[in-house]
């Protein structure tokens, strides 16, 4: 463990906060997803913040203030490019899939091996702002194993490779 002259170890990303302009869309998105995934709405909730917890995380939806409207999500963009989350299993990555295609979700990725590390599963998909969501699985340390590596694959394709 670090210690104060040398920096301090966080214990994770206590949470992230979208701000959206679809926000009725969004929470309805939201609200069926996040539950999906084990996380449950706590705290305030109103027509212009949801707040899901679970996971070690926690993430929250908020409306964008008035003078942002006509502004729409550009991943390439300054801000958030994607949100990842972290599968315990593979095949969950799957049972997922099936969840959002029943959702009408719009999938970017469907499940597949990615080259950034050893093992790496994923999907990914939008949410009705267009923010693209993605979950994971990485066995065992990932690339936190000896002799693994870091592929930040910039030249494979945002929908994959058929």
């Amino acid at each position: 463990m670090a210690d104060s002259a040398n920096g301090l170890e966080i214990n994770g990303v206590a949470h992230v906060i979208l701000r959206v302009n679809r926000i009725a869309e969004c929470i309805a998105f939201y609200d069926q997803l996040m539950p999906f995934l084990g996380l449950r709405t706590v705290a305030v909730r109103s027509e212009d913040f949801v707040y899901y917890v679970g996971g070690r995380t926690a993430l929250g939806i908020r409306r964008a203030d008035p003078e942002h409207v006509h502004v729409q999500h550009l991943e390439t963009a300054p801000g958030i490019d994607h949100l990842c989350f972290r599968a315990r299993r593979r095949e969950d990555v799957d049972t997922l899939y099936s969840f959002l295609r029943e959702l009408g979700a719009e999938i970017v990725r469907a499940p597949e091996e990615g080259p950034w590390a050893p093992g790496y599963y994923s999907l990914s998909f939008r949410d009705p702002e267009g923010i693209r969501l993605e979950v994971n699985h990485v066995p065992g340390k990932g690339i936190l194993t000896e002799d693994a590596s870091f592929n930040p694959a910039p030249d494979h394709p945002l929908a994959g490779r058929s």
